[in-house]
């Protein structure tokens, strides 16, 4: 029926905590070869990489492991006259609602091409970006973040170096296309964790803010990639602990976000891990083929600033 959204159920959970300091990595050009792909820093530090939509472009699209479909900003698809799609279902980080999609034909970055793809379309002020590389462009694929060379390389893991040169792998579980670990540690409080390279810091869930009751530093607005706002409360948490790897010092929005139930995530502490946390390391693979995660933990870089009250959370 005309006007009735599809029964499509889409996550995207990428929020943005504006007023925070960050850290700018200049941009290099990559080797030759391979999937790697040129990551550009966004206003908010996440990495983005340019996307060829029916062979035009490039579009600067947020490579972002918390959201289980890609999607493309409204003024792209008018931009290329995509065809019109179904409404479909979006459960976002701070709400749900319907929006209107478009099917792509062919998309490419790096040595991927994807063809026939029906995605939702968002504004682009929201997403920050001209489009999202979703879960379901990346199921198998690793996602390689290597913030010395501020590259981000997608493809085979064998062809990306395999297993040689990370010093802690963790295994994940597959949920609705994303990988969770389920043995992680905060402040002695057992979590599940999301790696989100679409988030500039970390979500945390209301589970785990009673767990860490008297962590509060202040209130913050969380702002959708649908334009929705919800209420959080920032944190921080002494120590995360994921089998042998400690990061100090996270910085956690706290918030009754419906992306935790669509993962049924809602009932025990849960994260999803952002940008501001996974700086500190060298480089981190996420393998969706085989569901792990892994740690280049070699000389471990400080943490970016925090601002304690940031005022605002962009999606």
């Amino acid at each position: 029926m005309a006007g009735t959204a599809a029964t499509l159920a889409l996550l995207i959970a990428n929020p943005v905590i504006l007023q925070a300091e960050t850290t700018r990595i200049a941009s290099e050009v990559p080797p030759v070869g391979e999937d790697i792909v040129d990551g550009i820093e966004d206003a908010h530090a996440r990495l983005t990489v340019p996307v060829a939509l029916h062979g035009k472009g490039p579009y600067q699209f947020l490579i972002d492991t918390g959201s289980q479909r890609t999607a493309v900003a409204t003024r792209v698809a008018e931009s290329l006259a995509l065809a019109s799609g179904p409404r479909v279902r979006i459960v976002s980080i701070a709400g749900i609602s319907g929006v209107a999609s478009a099917r792509i034909e062919e998309m490419r970055f790096g040595e991927q091409t994807l063809t026939g793809l029906d995605v939702p379309l968002l504004d682009g002020r929201h997403i920050g970006a001209d489009g999202i590389v979703g879960t379901d462009s990346l199921q198998d694929r690793r996602v390689l973040l290597d913030f010395d060379k501020n590259l981000i390389a997608i493809g085979d893991p064998q062809d990306l170096g395999g297993s040689s040169g990370f010093d802690i792998v963790v295994r994940a579980r597959r949920k609705s296309g994303q990988l969770i670990i389920a043995r992680a540690v905060i402040d002695g409080v057992k979590t599940s964790v999301v790696v989100d390279t679409g988030a500039s810091h970390s979500i945390g869930n209301l589970a785990l803010q009673r767990a860490l009751r008297g962590r509060d530093r202040g209130s913050a607005t969380i702002a959708s990639v649908t334009g929705q706002t919800l209420a959080a409360q920032m944190g921080v948490a002494t120590k995360l602990t994921i089998g042998k790897l400690q990061v100090t010092n996270v910085a956690i929005a706290f918030a009754d976000t419906p992306a935790f139930r669509e993962l049924d995530l809602h009932a025990k502490p849960a994260l999803f891990l952002g940008m501001r946390e996974l700086r500190a390391f060298r480089r981190v693979a996420i393998d969706f083929p085989t569901r792990e995660v892994r740690f280049d933990v070699d000389e471990v870089r400080p943490i970016v600033n925090y601002v304690d009250h940031p005022s605002r959370i962009d999606q």
